[in-house]
């Protein structure tokens, strides 16, 4: 059975605020571009953050995967923290702990694409705190 086709375009005018503030260090901005119509489907979300505003740590139960468009971002694993910019694709496996966003001084976006699934958002700091 073939679905329709989803268009959009990222217009950073029709984002909105996060449905979870408090995941977020800094200030962020929202915008839905496709909810999955069938299980196993992706979501598709456009984050923006302002001058390094990032998420909290936090572990997904499915794969993440980030496509960084404009700006210079951050991605900090366990293991490493790596500067990223625009072009750079980041693949973040299931259980894996995590945080993203913006770098100081900067703003960047990306676009984030998931199987939805639960998110631990109770992750431990460990370095997010200090950087």
């Amino acid at each position: 059975m073939n679905g329709s086709v989803t268009w959009a375009r990222v217009d950073p005018h029709r984002a909105r605020e996060p449905e979870q503030p408090e995941v977020f260090s800094g200030t962020v901005w929202m915008q839905r571009i496709h909810e999955p119509a069938v299980p196993g489907g992706m979501e598709v979300v456009v984050v923006f953050f302002e001058n390094g505003a990032r998420t909290r740590p936090h572990v997904h139960s499915t794969e993440q995967i980030l496509f960084f468009v404009e700006g210079e971002g951050v991605v900090a694993t366990e293991t490493e923290r790596r500067l990223v910019g625009p072009g750079d694709i980041v693949v973040i496996p299931a259980g894996t702990w995590h945080w993203h966003g913006a770098n100081k001084g900067t703003s960047a976006w990306q676009i984030s694409v998931r199987t939805p699934g639960p998110t631990d958002w109770n992750a431990p700091l460990r370095d997010w705190s200090e950087w």
